[in-house]
């Protein structure tokens, strides 16, 4: 069905070409113009389901929904001249025909989790492909596979596997809300990562809208293209609609553990010997830690405070003696660890109570805060001076978060060449450094301090390039000109995917010469 509307469209190309004439520069143009083409080829009903413009009562609902940062909700952000929520293939291939008509910029939203907010911001005339409507799962367990349209979020997919079976898993991350559209266009880890790799290395196909409209699986493509795609950022490249993923296998029961540590109680002396252990634990043992800031400190003083978060893919009389071996200075005891099934350790890592209804994993929407965040990757232990130089940083601040994630396992084993995302063997563990940025009035002094603390940590994570995680997207190490270039993308790209940049704009340039897939942080065509 979808490839005979295709049809249609292409034999459709020249007439509508003819039909309407080149965009005014006014938004009203824009918008107009839009919804004339789109409404020439679909009818007034199919525009009306599935095009909103700013005069639409349901247009800044539907805008905000899936903004997952909150400092993009401000009435200064600007704002698209069209939502589009396509219920098909074909509503995609006309949405793109008519952006090209009318001079609109496209934005592609899964989720809206991307830190900078680029798949719903743009400083032109643009419109977003909201994929919300296009989020079906089908699970083949005698393949043990599975189709996810880009639209789904992480928790519809662990939810849809959870009802087929309670031994299978994916590889994907934490947060329930994510849409699997941009999580595993770039990368994506979760608690299983060590043991499966990321949620791009069990992506065995996908479907992608081409530039000119034409619809590609894997096959039609080509490998150049489904490399990039997986770990690249899809929205370079085209719309990807859909994924087709492995599932992984998971044992009946898993491990979770949780033990905080204050300064006073030792936590800056097991945080130094957490670097060297956890990247070296045995595969099934995923164990991060969590630092924020408390007033529990001595005499009442702010002091940082360390969370020892650990999944193990089994049961606590295997884990203890490993624990006891590798990290006796944690001090594990049975009474620690809380067996589960591996679903509800999805719902713990999430937030939630491992007896809650897992009807709650399809729940789209969160409250957002405002904040802003950055990432780093160590390969060499932090001496002991420099933990505490870091917790010296975080007591200036009311809201630090950082995350601390282990390496090794699975990630040591995959060529970094394998896909566009980098950080595999030699990365001890990736840091994720975030600030509630509170208030608009607020915000420069929580962002400034965020900068120092990146500057703080410049000797002791990676150099030449310094290297950063795409999902976890930072304006500030560069954006695109609006005339984009191969050097000034390097700013950025080469932190991203290090010696994969280049291979994806060539790619970039095969697929989409004219550069109409484009924001901030796009991969320019070579």
């Amino acid at each position: 069905m979808a490839n005979s509307m295709a049809k249609l469209l292409f034999l459709s190309v020249t007439v509508f070409t003819s039909i309407f004439p080149a965009a005014t520069s006014s938004s009203a143009g824009h918008d107009q113009g839009f919804r004339q083409c789109f409404q020439a080829i679909l009818g007034n009903n199919t525009t009306s389901e599935v095009t909103f413009s700013k005069s639409s009562s349901s247009y800044e609902s539907l805008l905000n929904s899936s903004i997952r940062n909150a400092r993009f909700l401000s009435s200064s952000v600007p704002k698209p001249d069209i939502i589009v929520t396509p219920q098909s293939l074909f509503h995609i291939q006309v949405a793109l025909l008519c952006s090209k008509k009318n001079n609109l910029e496209v934005r592609v939203r899964s989720g809206g989790h991307d830190y900078e907010g680029l798949s719903y911001v743009s400083h032109v005339p643009f419109l977003i492909i909201d994929l919300i409507k296009l989020r079906s799962i089908t699970i083949n367990m005698d393949e043990e596979s599975a189709w996810v349209q880009s639209g789904a979020t992480v928790g519809e997919l662990y939810h849809a596997i959870a009802q087929k079976s309670k031994v299978h898993g994916f590889p994907a991350g934490s947060c329930s809300t994510m849409g699997v559209g941009g999580h595993f266009s770039g990368g994506g880890f979760g608690t299983i990562f060590r043991k499966y790799g990321l949620a791009s290395d069990n992506v065995i196909d996908a479907q992608i809208i081409h530039v000119n409209g034409k619809i590609l699986n894997r096959t039609l493509m080509g490998e150049d293209l489904f490399w990039a795609i997986r770990g690249g950022g899809g929205s370079s490249f085209g719309v990807i609609t859909a994924w087709k993923i492995k599932l992984v296998h998971v044992p009946s029961t898993v491990t979770v553990f949780d033990v905080s540590r204050s300064l006073d109680e030792g936590a800056t002396d097991l945080f130094h010997k957490w670097q060297t252990v956890a990247p070296e634990l045995p595969a099934e043992l995923f164990l991060h830690v969590v630092v924020g800031v408390s007033n529990s400190g001595s005499q009442g003083g702010k002091t940082a405070v360390l969370s020892f978060t650990g999944l193990y893919l089994g049961t606590p009389e295997k884990l203890l003696p490993l624990m006891q071996n590798s990290f006796s200075e944690l001090g594990l005891q049975h009474n620690n660890f809380t067996q589960m099934t591996w679903i509800q350790s999805v719902l713990y890592f999430a937030g939630h109570s491992i007896d809650e209804s897992l009807e709650v994993l399809l729940r789209r929407n969160q409250t957002s805060s405002s904040f802003k965040a950055k990432s780093d990757y160590v390969t060499e232990p932090i001496p002991l001076a420099g933990i505490e130089g870091l917790w010296n940083m975080l007591l200036l601040e009311n809201s630090p978060f950082l995350i601390f994630t282990p390496y090794g396992g699975k990630m040591g084993e995959i060529s970094e060449s394998e896909t566009p995302f980098p950080h595999r063997k030699g990365n001890l563990y990736g840091i994720q450094y975030s600030v509630n940025l509170v208030s608009n009035e607020e915000a420069p002094e929580h962002l400034d301090w965020l900068r120092r603390l990146y500057e703080y940590m410049a000797p002791y994570v990676s150099k030449f390039p310094r290297r950063s995680y795409l999902n976890y997207r930072d304006l500030d190490l560069g954006v695109n000109k609006r005339k984009m270039d191969y050097e000034t993308a390097k700013s950025w790209g080469l932190r991203y995917f290090n010696g994969n940049f280049e291979r994806l704009t060539q790619v970039k340039a095969r697929v989409d010469p004219g550069n109409f897939f484009r924001d901030e942080q796009s991969i320019p065509p070579l």
